[in-house]
């Protein structure tokens, strides 16, 4: 079984490119940043930066809603490939090709980060101090509960 789930934040606005086929294709291209759970000693480094690609409908939703910055899930595959670069060496790939892509944070949560929450999401903002939505005035009759 082949199966890729990560959580990480875009280090770019994807690149987006059209197929050439009669039926053109959105292929997104980006880069998740996917941080370590520990550190080494030693390693500086503490995220791991991934390759992906995204095809379709999913390519099309890469290009309309994601931004550098913003945290996402991803579920996908892992590909290997290789070509022959223009000095004649042989470059191997890694990809993780995208099935699913969504947001991982709230609004408020990426805003410094530039992100993006769809618009059927209650604001930050219509929370009470406790941590929960205030229900608006006169509607306890549409309530299933009492």
């Amino acid at each position: 079984m082949n199966k890729v789930i990560l959580m990480g934040r875009l280090t770019r606005d994807p690149e987006i490119r059209y197929s050439q086929a009669e039926q053109s294709m959105a292929v997104a291209r980006y880069t998740l940043a996917v941080d370590r759970r520990f550190r080494r000693d030693g390693d500086q480094q503490t995220a791991d930066f991934i390759n992906c690609v995204a095809f379709g409908r999913q390519g099309e939703f890469a290009e309309k809603y994601l931004r550098k910055g913003m945290k996402i899930a991803v579920t996908g595959r892992i590909q290997t490939g290789s070509y022959t670069n223009r000095e004649g060496q042989k470059v191997y790939t890694t990809d993780v090709v995208v099935d699913d892509h969504e947001f991982a944070e709230s609004k408020a949560a990426s805003e410094n980060s530039g992100g993006f929450v769809p618009m059927d999401r209650p604001s930050p903002g219509a929370a009470a101090g406790d941590g929960f939505m205030n229900i608006p005035d006169g509607i306890d009759e549409e309530l299933p509960f009492n």
